[in-house]
């Protein structure tokens, strides 16, 4: 992705259940929802687990191209990520102090004949992902109201 050129996404109600959403990018349509414990239909992941699921696919895709460019004998990658809010007090390596905090652990399984040092290099690249990079800088989200009715 070109830094000057932003990436656009279409969000909208689907019509079927209470929260269930449509999301288009491109050719591409995706099915957003809430889990029936929380009042959807559990027609498709919600929106944690989309984060959950960029991040780790940006964090492979980066991976992957690190390992094929270095010629470095990487069979397969494999991510597992969750998400859930602790305590900001139980956090040692967080500046917020007080309150929760969201945090994010990221299981990387590397297969390969690999050397210690080429999966220690691996892990550092992983932490320099796009998404990995974003949701760890400043965000600003600005909302504003559409014109059309």
């Amino acid at each position: 992705m070109g830094s000057g050129t932003p990436t656009v996404v279409t969000v909208e109600e689907s019509g079927q259940g209470k929260f269930t959403q449509t999301l288009h990018s491109g050719p591409h349509q995706l099915v957003a929802d809430e889990p029936e414990e929380y009042g959807g239909d559990n027609r498709g992941p919600g929106p944690y687990e989309y984060v959950l699921m960029a991040l780790g696919a940006c964090t492979s895709m980066t991976i992957r191209m690190y390992a094929d460019r270095k010629k470095i004998a990487l069979e397969r990658v494999r991510i597992i990520l969750s998400h859930q809010k602790v305590h900001a007090d139980d956090c040692a390596d967080c500046e917020t102090e007080k309150g929760k905090i969201d945090e994010i652990v990221r299981e990387i399984t590397l297969e390969g004949e690999l050397t210690g040092e080429e999966r220690a290099k691996l892990l550092e690249i992983a932490n320099r992902c796009p998404v990995h990079r974003t949701l760890t800088s400043e965000i600003k989200v600005r909302s504003r109201l559409s014109s059309a009715s």
